[in-house]
C-alpha cells in the first residue's frame, strides 16, 4: 500500500484535476490512499468567510462564501456529465454546513468557528476529485475523515487522538485499488470539525501511512522536489535530491513550507521514506527523505513575513528570572502560541511571532501584569541553515536588522520590510 498526497495546487485548475488519473494509471496495481487538499486558494478565501463572520459581517461573509460555492459548482459542470448530479447533492450538502453556521451570531472562540468553515475546502475538493475519477473509469471510495481521524478541541491545531483514529480506521472497508479523503481536517468526540494547522494535509498522509503500515508516502507538489528556497522568491533555489527525517524537521521547524512540521515522526517511526515528486513532470526523481544521512547540502534558505516583534520590559526593572519566564511560558502554552525567536536580556524579553491579532491580544493582555509592553510590525524573519560568509552577505547586505542569533548550523535575522 502507498499513501499519495495531492496539494491544493495539483487540483487547482480543471486541466490539472483532468491529469490525476494519468498518474495513478503509473500505479494501477497498488492499492493507493490518496489524501487531497481544498483547491488552489480556496482555504484563503475560506478564512476571509471566517474573519467577516466573526466580526459581525453577516452579509459580507455569506457574499464571500456564495462566490466559493459557484466555483466550485462550476468546476464540477466542467468536469463531470453523468455523476454531476450526485456530486451535486453532496456538495449542497457541504454548503448547508457552512451557511447555518453563517446566519447565526458568534458565540464561541474564533479559532472554532475558523475550523467549521474553512474544513469545507477539503470536503468540497474530494467530492469532485472522486467523482471525476469515478467517471472516467479509475473506481474509487470517497471517505469523510471526520469520520476517522478523531482529535481534541484545540481549533486551528488539534492533536490526534492516536489511539481512537486507529480503532476508528479499522472500521473503514478501504477500496483494493484507491480511497480518497481528505487532508487537514479531524472531528472531536463531540463531532465539531477540527484542523491540525495551515498545510496540515502532509500530516494527515503521515497518519495514515503510520497507521496502515505504508511502503511510503508520496507528496505530489507543482516543484520538482525540496529547494533549498521557495523558487517563488530566489530564482536560483536548488535541488535537493535526498535529505533526511532531521534535515527536515529542522526546516520545518524554522518555517520552510515544504512539508509540514508534524509529518516526519510519523514515517521516520516506523521507517517510511517520504518522496517529494512533481505533479507536472512525474519522470524527475524528485526528493526522497528518510533515515539516510546527506552530505555537503546548500544554504537552506527560509523567509517569513508578516512577523511582529514583542518588547516585554519588566515594570519594576527587576530580572526576567525563572518566576517571569514560567510564567510567560505558561501563557504560551494556554494560548498556543509558538514564537519564531525569543531574545531574553537581563530585563527585558523579545518575542518573534507571526503576526496573528488575536494570539498577540491575548498574550499581552496576560502579560501585562508583569511587563511593560511594546508591539513592532511590518517585519521579516530570515532564516539559513548551513549558511556561509557569502550568503550572509548577499541576503542581509543593507538590511535593517532588528534582532539576530547564530548558531554554528543555523543564523536569523529579523528585520524590517
Amino acid at each position: 500500500m502507498k499513501v499519495f498526497k495531492f496539494g491544493g495546487a495539483s487540483v487547482n485548475s480543471i486541466e490539472r484535476i483532468q491529469h490525476i488519473p494519468a498518474i495513478l494509471h503509473q500505479y494501477k496495481h497498488e492499492q493507493i490512499i490518496m489524501i487531497v487538499s481544498a483547491m488552489g486558494k480556496t482555504t484563503n478565501a475560506l478564512e476571509n468567510v471566517a474573519t467577516e463572520f466573526f466580526s459581525g459581517n453577516k452579509e459580507k461573509s455569506l457574499s464571500l462564501f456564495e462566490t466559493i460555492k459557484q466555483q466550485h459548482k462550476t468546476t464540477a459542470q466542467q468536469l463531470l456529465q453523468k455523476n454531476y448530479n450526485s456530486c451535486y447533492n453532496n456538495l449542497v450538502d457541504y454548503f448547508t454546513e457552512v451557511e447555518w453556521l453563517l446566519h447565526d451570531k458568534p458565540l464561541r472562540e474564533f479559532d472554532y468557528y475558523y475550523d467549521q468553515i474553512v474544513c469545507v475546502g477539503e470536503l468540497m475538493s474530494t467530492c469532485i476529485v472522486s467523482n471525476y475519477l469515478n467517471e472516467v473509469g479509475v473506481e474509487n471510495n470517497l471517505l469523510d475523515v471526520r469520520d476517522i481521524l478523531q482529535t481534541d478541541n484545540n481549533f486551528r491545531d488539534a492533536t490526534i487522538n492516536w489511539e481512537k483514529t486507529e480503532t476508528n480506521l479499522d472500521t473503514i472497508t478501504l477500496h483494493p485499488q484507491l480511497t480518497i479523503t481528505q487532508g487537514f481536517i479531524g472531528s472531536t468526540d463531540q463531532n465539531e470539525s477540527t484542523t491540525l494547522g495551515r498545510e496540515g494535509s502532509d500530516y494527515s498522509a503521515a497518519i495514515f501511512a503510520n497507521l496502515l503500515h505504508a511502503e511510503s508516502l508520496t507528496i505530489w507538489k507543482d516543484v520538482e522536489g525540496v529547494m533549498n528556497a521557495d523558487p517563488k522568491t530566489f530564482s536560483d533555489a536548488k535541488l535537493i535530491t535526498a535529505l533526511s527525517y532531521k534535515e527536515v524537521i529542522e526546516m520545518a521547524y524554522y518555517g520552510a513550507q515544504v512539508i509540514h512540521p508534524k509529518t516526519i515522526k510519523p514515517l521516520q517511526n516506523k521507517h517510511i521514506p517520504l518522496y517529494v515528486k512533481s505533479f507536472l513532470n512525474t519522470s524527475l526523481a524528485g526528493t526522497i527523505i528518510s533515515n539516510q544521512s546527506e552530505k555537503n547540502l546548500p544554504p537552506i534558505i527560509v523567509v517569513k513575513e508578516n512577523q511582529v516583534l514583542i518588547h516585554l520590559h519588566t515594570k519594576d526593572f527587576s530580572f526576567v528570572g525563572e518566576e517571569p519566564m514560567a510564567v510567560l511560558y505558561k501563557i504560551f502554552a494556554e494560548l498556543n502560541i509558538k514564537p519564531n525567536l525569543i531574545q531574553t536580556g537581563a530585563i527585558n524579553v523579545q518575542i518573534c511571532l507571526d503576526n496573528r491579532i488575536d494570539k498577540i491580544e491575548q498574550l499581552t493582555s496576560a502579560a501585562t501584569e508583569l511587563f511593560n509592553i511594546k508591539v513592532e510590525e511590518n517585519l521579516q524573519l530570515l532564516t539559513i541553515r548551513h549558511y556561509t560568509k557569502d550568503i550572509i552577505e548577499k541576503l542581509l547586505n543593507e538590511k535593517n536588522i532588528i534582532l539576530q542569533q547564530q548558531t554554528q548550523q543555523t543564523i536569523q535575522a529579523l528585520y524590517t520590510v
